[in-house]
């Protein structure tokens, strides 16, 4: 069951990233559901979920130990 959240939190950790990389070259790309786009806003929302879900990831790994 935990390996099955671990496999989960990557797959967050991979879009959050991947959505963080893409909307710092078209911020339009990521934030389609604001009103407003530029990149400051790209960071705070997707760089707060990257590193949300990266924590959540190494506490999950250090339950498996």
């Amino acid at each position: 069951m935990l390996e099955a959240v671990q496999v989960f939190l990557i797959a967050l950790c991979a879009f959050a990233l991947l959505s963080l990389l893409v909307g710092l070259l078209r911020p339009v790309l990521v934030l389609w559901f604001l009103d407003r786009f530029n990149r400051r806003k790209v960071i705070s929302f997707y760089g707060k979920f990257f590193l949300l879900a990266l924590l959540l990831l190494i506490l999950a790994q250090s339950m498996d130990v």
